[in-house]
């Protein structure tokens, strides 16, 4: 692997998470104007390389500043938000295209994300990075160029939220928004040594635009360094919005509180096998990922909990990745289509890439009783996987993905060959995506290193509703194998 140097930008709140920013704040120690200036100067300072920010907004981060901030508890915190998803009034919105890069397009509004973030007292720096219509499992948009992976230069970060991973792996933030609807926090989070969690379908609003994105399965929540940080942040973006359908079930008064429990005795089940596809497709899971799985299993041992070869029996149906598969392709034509209707002309092939007009096409062709029955298929994987949940299962261990970061250019998509680039990025969401289907709890820890130095995740997936369990394991799993010393070689120093 290519090395590259430390970047000396900044000082060490560069790697403090951010409840640690925010305590210096409150203390005094450093105010939210000097925190800023020096987010700013690492974004500027290491963004060349990676192009993670594309749209830097630091001169209306430096007004909120001096306006006042909200006295949340992340009140000063210098943040980036994904350009997908998370609004936010009068900034550039471009979701990876041309097509709106082109005609300067501008959000109206806040997304409930975004008001949230912003009553919790972050800054918003810069919007980062993604894939065409979020639609990739690595992050290269003909629109924007491709996002670098700090841990080497010639891989991808993931995808879709590969340019917030980027930023935060790097130093230029501790926290970035991103999403998640079939891998897209995970992912990243695997590639760029971070937590990625994905909260329980309806557990954060994804209004006012949407009651429920992708049919409940993307969700809106963040990559953080840290396990405590994904709590609080838990706890800053949940709660029923007006106008949301439901919300998720079991919310404790603070997630953040959860973790000073230490579970004990927890029944984990294991699974390495890859999920089968739709046509036979195998995938081959590399041996570090296996190794990663492993070596976690042995740790959630010696911590007192019962790791055994098990799993919900629905992973092995074939017909699960058609189900989402076909719901993938209707979002992305509805995606089109409420873009033409934005821009009043008609979006065609050469305004996307060939992999999503292909989607598009697919989606278009599937019809309403097809659609519903895909739904149909997906609420049943939802039955099946909770009752082994209700069978004495507390937890499910898997890789997060079933390769190493990939080289930049391996999934990027190729119009000579349509889809070869989505088909190439099947091992990337294998073990990710059924959780979407099920709307259940996911995380991707930073546990497993490469000899080469790329870093491998480990998933954890919890009943619907049960973040609380999902994060006091994963801080049981960060008290006893620290990851917060390990640095990318492109970083802020």
């Amino acid at each position: 692997m290519e090395r590259h140097s430390v970047i000396d930008v900044g000082s060490e709140t560069a790697w403090l998470d951010a409840t640690a920013q925010a305590q210096l704040i409150r203390r005094g120690a450093v105010s939210a104007d000097e925190l800023l200036t020096e987010a700013i100067q690492r974004v500027e300072a290491l963004n060349p390389a990676l192009n993670a920010v594309i749209h830097p907004l630091f001169d209306k981060a430096h007004a909120a500043v001096e306006f006042g901030l909200p006295d949340g508890p992340f009140r000063g915190v210098p943040l980036v938000l994904k350009d997908f998803s998370a609004t936010s009034a009068g900034d550039p919105y471009h979701e990876g295209t041309r097509f709106l890069r082109d005609v300067g397009w501008q959000a109206s509004e806040d997304s409930y994300v975004v008001r949230r973030l912003r009553r919790a007292g972050f800054v918003i720096v810069g919007r980062t990075n993604v894939p065409e219509l979020a639609s990739a499992a690595t992050t290269e948009p003909d629109a924007y160029g491709p996002t670098h992976n700090p841990w080497d230069l010639e891989r991808s970060p993931g995808g879709s939220s590969g340019g917030s991973a980027a930023a935060v792996a790097a130093g230029m933030v501790a926290v970035a928004h991103g999403t998640d609807g079939g891998g897209s926090i995970r992912i990243p989070a695997s590639e760029c040594a971070l937590v990625g969690l994905k909260p329980s379908r309806g557990r954060v609003s994804c209004g006012p635009a949407f009651g429920e994105d992708m049919g409940g399965m993307a969700s809106d929540f963040a990559l953080t360094r840290s396990v405590r940080d994904a709590a609080a942040l838990l706890d800053v973006l949940s709660g029923l919005e007006p106008g949301d359908p439901y919300t998720a079930p079991g919310a404790p008064v603070s997630f953040a509180n959860t973790q000073s429990v230490e579970p004990l005795g927890l029944r984990i089940g294991i699974r390495v096998a890859a999920l089968p596809m739709t046509g036979g497709t195998d995938v081959i899971v590399d041996p570090t990922c296996v190794v990663a799985v492993e070596l976690a299993a042995r740790l959630l041992e010696s911590l007192g909990h019962g790791v055994e070869e098990a799993h919900p029996a629905e992973l092995d149906e074939e017909d699960v990745s058609w189900a989402m598969g076909t719901a993938f392709f209707v979002e992305n034509a509805r995606a089109v289509d409420h873009w033409s209707k934005c821009l009043g002309r008609e979006l065609g092939p050469a305004d996307v890439d060939a992999d999503n007009w292909v989607m598009v096409e697919a989606g278009r062709g599937t019809s309403a009783p097809g659609y519903v029955a895909a739904l149909d298929r997906i609420h049943l994987a939802r039955l099946r996987i909770a009752e082994w949940f209700e069978t004495g299962f507390d937890l499910l261990l898997t890789p997060t993905i079933a390769a190493p970061p990939p080289l930049l250019g391996y999934l990027a998509p190729d119009p000579a060959e349509p889809l070869q680039a989505s088909v190439r990025s099947v091992p990337y969401g294998t073990f990710t995506s059924a959780f979407n289907l099920t709307g259940q709890p996911a995380i991707s820890l930073p546990l497993h290193w490469t000899d080469g130095g790329l870093p491998i995740g480990v998933q954890l997936v919890a009943a619907y509703g049960r973040e609380d369990l999902l994060l006091q394991v994963a801080a049981q799993l960060e008290r006893a194998q620290p990851w917060a010393d390990r640095r990318p070689p492109l970083s802020a120093g």
